[in-house]
């Protein structure tokens, strides 16, 4: 066996576990999720660079008979990170939303996260410097190439993920029936959300123990650069105050944090923040054909509504509208979006009542 396959066999052993050790929860509600892999052969990156073989790694929860729904995870997350009840535990089940009984749920693992091509594969630095783009079109090609999936009826994502369904929504605007990006806007990276993405980068970048990505222990600015941009631009200010309400409770969350094992590659971590940097979706609006709902929450730090960014681009999307969820106790800032109660009853309601594209003869 060559040392190709042995790395996949065994990136697939480890998806297995990982996702039958989540679905065991979820048994009742719904199917288990089904791990997957598909070599994506010589991609070429933005950059001009190829890679022989990319792997693209995927779940799937429910028949390939049943209608397809494409879901796409944020910055750091995978599909995995999608399994949870939360999510998929509001979505998934008999009677809900998105019945895993009727339709076919495909999870991808982007480029750079998961059991997909990554850094810490082995290239570390020497990895193609992906952006947005790339991500979406691997997607794209491992939908429709690698499952054979000619049309969906729903794409949904939640931030990063949310990014990339703008971008689907008129890179492929035949490809689906209803969009519903989340936690995100079309337009490009400014303000708060960029400066303190640069920040983290530049953090690590800047750490003698990173050795321009050739380090042998995980450089100590990852897990600081992790933790500061979660509090800063994450958890809502209303639910940040009831959990630290003095300055004895802030400081041991804030050293609980600082204490959690590290779980992120630090190269990984990188690349995952810098693909965002020349993201902008906004030029394309006006070819979105698809029924678009965008779903955001008022208390999200990296995406506040006051800013009147969204009020302005959804007049150029022919069938969009945007869902505020009203800032409370039980929203998470940018994080509400993760919690599908808040928003299930309109995924409903969209799939009952969207019109579906036109069969060919």
């Amino acid at each position: 066996m060559s040392m190709m396959m042995r790395g996949l066999r065994g990136v697939a052993i480890a998806a297995t576990v990982a996702i039958t050790s989540l679905a065991t929860a979820f048994a009742a509600d719904y199917p288990a999720p089904k791990p997957g892999m598909w070599i994506a052969k010589d991609f070429k990156f933005h950059t001009g660079e190829v890679l022989p073989e990319l792997k693209l790694g995927y779940t799937t929860v429910g028949a390939p008979s049943g209608e397809p729904v494409l879901i796409l995870h944020g910055t750091t997350g995978s599909a995995a990170s999608m399994l949870n009840p939360a999510f998929a535990g509001e979505l998934f089940g008999p009677g809900q939303p998105l019945d895993a009984s009727r339709y076919y749920v495909i999870l991808t693992d982007s480029i750079g996260a998961g059991t997909s091509a990554k850094p810490s594969d082995g290239l570390r630095a020497k990895f193609p410097r992906y952006n947005y783009d790339d991500m979406v079109r691997a997607q794209y090609d491992l939908v429709t190439q690698g499952l054979g999936v000619k049309h969906l009826r729903m794409i949904i994502g939640y931030s990063m993920g949310g990014m990339h369904a703008w971008l689907w929504s008129s890179k492929y605007p035949d490809m689906m029936d209803i969009v519903v990006p989340m936690a995100s806007q079309p337009t490009e990276m400014s303000s708060r959300n960029w400066m303190m993405r640069r920040m983290i980068i530049d953090a690590v970048r800047n750490d003698p123990d990173w050795k321009g990505g050739d380090y042998t222990e995980q450089p100590k600015a990852v897990q600081v650069a992790n933790v500061y941009f979660g509090i800063a631009t994450n958890g809502g200010n209303i639910a940040l105050q009831n959990m630290a309400p003095t300055r004895e409770k802030a400081d041991a969350l804030l050293d609980s944090r600082l204490k959690a094992p590290l779980t992120v590659d630090a190269n990984d971590f990188m690349y995952q923040w810098d693909a965002s940097r020349d993201y902008n979706a906004a030029p394309g609006l006006d070819t979105v054909t698809a029924t678009l709902l965008a779903i955001n929450a008022a208390d999200d730090e990296r995406n506040p509504p006051e800013t009147g960014i969204m009020d302005r681009e959804i007049k150029r999307v022919k069938n969009g509208r945007v869902l505020l969820i009203p800032a409370s106790a039980e929203t998470r800032g940018h994080a509400t979006l993760g919690m599908a109660k808040f928003y299930a009853k309109e995924i409903g309601e969209l799939l009952a009542t969207a019109p579906r594209a036109a069969k060919t003869p």
